[in-house]
């Protein structure tokens, strides 16, 4: 089977609306022959440029609109093709957990990988590099509320901060969390601390 062939294949195999970047390829050829059979395709209108390196199986919608991927699933798409890992911002962990009512202006999500921007569209996506213990747990719920604390700094999480997160979290969540002490600053695992010895 041809370099050609095979993309071909594993583009008809992609679901439609779901963001994808050459990485998807990887091993089926050189960058060049992916990236020269990904031009044809888009031309041929099999698939649509929406960022640079940024592919989708359109998916128009009952009035014939074509509808993008989130941003969110975006970034974890680019992240992925590093090999990195990404959860919400800090920010946008503590709005979800109810720590704040503030809806974040930009699309900026942690990343282990490189910092970067992404021209989506009309949306400039941000992957802001941190340090991987902050995203010890990303990809779970678990992982969002690490990064809700971590963006709330010492001077904010205290035992009232963990019973809300017990509160939203599932018990197997938290427990997660909970298993992760020695992963967190000193500050965060005194204010975990003094939650449990309160339920004691």
């Amino acid at each position: 089977m041809t370099a050609a062939q095979a993309i071909r294949e594993q583009i008809a195999r992609q679901p439609a609306g779901e963001a994808f970047t050459p990485s998807l390829f990887a091993g089926v050829g050189t960058r060049a022959a992916i990236d020269m059979a990904l031009m044809r395709h888009v031309k041929a209108g099999d698939i649509e440029r929406v960022g640079r390196g940024l592919y989708v199986v359109p998916q128009p919608n009952r009035f014939g609109i074509k509808s993008m991927p989130p941003a969110e699933q975006v970034a974890h798409v680019v992240a992925r093709s590093e090999g990195a890992s990404i959860e919400v911002h800090g920010a946008e962990a503590a709005r979800r957990f109810g720590f704040t009512t503030q809806m974040p202006t930009q699309s900026v999500f942690y990343t282990t990988g490189s910092s970067r921007k992404i021209r989506y569209g009309k949306l400039m996506i941000h992957l802001q590099h941190v340090a991987s213990r902050k995203l010890l747990l990303a990809g779970r719920p678990a992982g969002q509320a690490l990064c809700a604390l971590w963006y709330l700094g010492r001077h904010q999480v205290g035992p009232s901060t963990f019973k809300r997160i017990s509160q939203k979290l599932s018990a197997t969540e938290f427990d997660i969390l909970r298993q992760n002490k020695s992963a967190m600053p000193a500050w965060m695992s005194e204010a975990l601390n003094q939650y449990e010895t309160r339920l004691t």
